[in-house]
């Protein structure tokens, strides 16, 4: 199903996003009470999350597809 060359290619993907991620993290500074008094919370309505997450998984689906099964048919 997967070749080599995708597989491998997943997998160094995987380690870099995984590498940098901590390296973010890491420099981000500790909250104080200062910081967080500076921001309210605002709350979204319910269909607008549930409409984002749609569009999101949806984007998600389309972008496998594309690169995993649209392209191996064509062969």
């Amino acid at each position: 199903m997967f070749s080599q060359k995708t597989l491998w290619g997943s997998l160094i993907a995987l380690v870099l996003i995984a590498g940098t991620s901590g390296v973010t993290l890491a420099e981000m500074p500790a909250h104080s009470s200062e910081q967080t008094s500076q921001f309210q919370s605002i709350e979204q309505p319910l269909d607008l999350k549930v409409g984002v997450a749609i569009a999101g998984l949806a984007l998600i689906g389309l972008e496998l597809w594309w690169f995993l099964l649209y392209k191996s048919s064509d062969s």
